[in-house]
């Protein structure tokens, strides 16, 4: 939906000077240094963004895996319980 957004403005934009004749010409070409700034900080914030990616990664793993010892430790108490719910009861003096 938003490509066909901006389609049709790209469109609009252009039609006028398309009808004149007149050949588009940028205000103002963006300088190899400016594109090469631009650059850098688009790999950086790239890099960035991949870090935060692994480190959530990693805790998701972490507490993953403690919800698991987690699950066993219950597992095992349901299973004490169950045994202790199912032994004969003992006569006390």
């Amino acid at each position: 939906m938003r490509l066909v957004q901006i389609v049709i403005a790209a469109a609009l934009a252009v039609m006028p000077t398309a009808w004149a004749g007149d050949v588009a010409v940028p205000a103002k070409a963006a300088s190899v240094p400016t594109v090469s700034s631009q650059l850098e900080r688009s790999q950086a914030e790239i890099k960035r963004l991949e870090q935060d990616v692994d480190r959530q990664e990693s805790d998701s793993q972490r507490a993953s895996e403690r919800l698991q010892q987690k699950d066993q430790a219950i597992a095992e108490l349901r299973r004490q319980l169950e045994s202790l719910q199912s032994a004969p009861p003992t006569s006390e003096p």
